[in-house]
């Protein structure tokens, strides 16, 4: 159920009538101001706020009891095994489905999180978290209180402890800009360093840096090297790694009607222009292919082998949404691709013949550049929306199996981050998912 749909279920017990609003509790019609009004709290914004914040506390305490449905009628782990030894289930479907119950069954709890340095932690709210390849580390971008952002690192090997605590390290910089895009980079060893794009503002550029992971650590910070590269453009909104041999050591930034692509060891830079700002990029592993999603709604590939030449077209593969685009993520065959945008749409394209083969309904997005997750190994898809609502959809079938809420009231600045994996801190980690959201860390066993 969408929750932002139950102000509408609400009202409809009695008449609508324009310009009030039917209390059911009192049994009355009440007359509707136009926007906020301060000395007459009943807007529109604040009924429908108010009805969210009742269906999430609601499912709050569904949660705590455990009495959240499952996503299939009938679903559970004694019908499982019975229909598994009897052949009614291929060793396929039966392993979803107990993906399913196992997603159904996750439970949240808080994380204490230490550092070196006690005035960093729980001091700032967390406003992306993106996890190595390993699942070892994340990378954290906080706001500050006075503006801006600073960044650090949690390790998450005190994860797998009974009493669920990380470490998380500060670094010394710190940006008055608001930071659009993270990914980690492979330089010198796997996750080596870290890619920032900032936004500039005012009289000031906007940014691409490439920061050594070493600069957060607990070793003494003489020894820390210094940032390896940063040079100044025009808005970044998103970046990306190459992690093909036939493009070593580049990465993309997409920027205002244009994609550059850097090599950091030679400096040499391409140029590929473009009719719209590029919001979500990523490269292909088995070709140096990059893929980019743009706000005029269209997705398209480069092959970053090509030479630049005036007036060439450097689109290949086309496909087109009705809204900007604001995640895409290649699945592994590179035969597909997931892409979120603005709508609120998700959908799965087959790259070989440009068509969407599924879409994922119930995700509420109307202007936010927020990313999906996928994980092919337990058939999952899982997106956060703008109303703060942590959804998780069968890849298969694009079944929506469950809605979380988030610990905290929605609001604008308060949208979770979140990161899942079946081996959270290294090879020998705990599956689950962890969500990030204001000064908090939590959770959720997967197992």
């Amino acid at each position: 159920e969408d929750p932002s749909s139950s102000s509408s279920a609400q009202n409809s017990v009695a008449p609508e009538l324009p310009g009030f609003y039917y209390d059911p509790e009192k049994n009355r019609y009440f007359r509707l101001l136009p926007g906020h009004n301060n000395h007459n709290p009943l807007t529109q914004d604040n009924i429908q706020h108010k009805a969210m914040e009742c269906k999430r506390l609601r499912l709050l305490e569904d949660e705590e009891k455990q009495n959240q449905k499952t996503a299939r009628a009938g679903l559970n782990s004694s019908m499982l095994l019975q229909k598994r030894q009897l052949g009614l289930l291929s060793s396929t479907s039966y392993c979803r489905l107990v993906h399913e119950l196992k997603v159904n069954c996750m439970q949240r709890r808080k994380i204490e999180i230490h550092s070196p340095d006690s005035s960093v932690a729980g001091t700032n709210n967390f406003k992306i978290i993106v996890a190595d390849v390993a699942c070892e580390r994340i990378f954290t971008v906080n706001d500050v209180e006075h503006g801006g952002c600073k960044y650090g690192i949690i390790n998450l090997s005190g994860l797998g402890k009974e009493s669920l605590t990380v470490e998380m390290y500060d670094n010394l910089y710190f940006t008055n800009r608001k930071v659009n895009s993270v990914c980690w980079a492979s330089l010198t060893h796997p996750d080596s360093h870290v890619k920032l794009c900032l936004m500039g503002i005012a009289e000031t550029p906007g940014c691409a840096s490439l920061l050594p992971a070493s600069l957060f650590s607990s070793t003494n910070p003489g020894d820390r090297p210094g940032m390896l590269c940063s040079f100044k453009i025009s808005t970044a909104w998103s970046c990306a790694w190459c992690l093909n041999p036939q493009a070593d050591n580049c990465f993309s930034t997409g920027l205002t009607r244009r994609v550059l692509v850097t090599n950091v060891v030679t400096g040499h830079r391409q140029t590929f222009g473009t009719s719209s700002d590029v919001l979500a990029q990523q490269f292909a592993t088995q070709t140096p292919v990059l893929y980019n999603g743009c706000r005029s709604g269209e997705i398209f590939s480069i092959d970053v082998r090509q030479r630049n030449r005036k007036g060439q077209s450097w689109k290949a593969t086309r496909l087109f949404h009705g809204s900007a685009v604001t995640s895409i993520h290649l699945m592994e065959a590179e035969h597909y691709l997931m892409a979120a945008d603005m709508a609120g749409k998700i959908k799965l394209w087959d790259l070989r013949t440009a068509k969407c083969v599924k879409q994922y309904k119930g995700h509420h997005n109307e202007y936010a550049l927020l990313p999906v997750h996928v994980n092919e190994e337990e058939g999952l898809l899982i997106a956060v929306g703008q109303d703060c609502y942590t959804r998780i959809w069968s890849l298969q079938d694009a079944h929506l199996l469950r809605t979380i809420p988030s610990p905290h009231p929605s609001s604008k600045d308060a949208i979770p981050s979140v990161v899942f994996s079946s081996r959270l801190g290294g090879s020998r980690g705990v599956p689950g998912l962890l969500m990030a959201v204001k000064q908090d860390l939590y959770h959720f066993s997967y197992n």
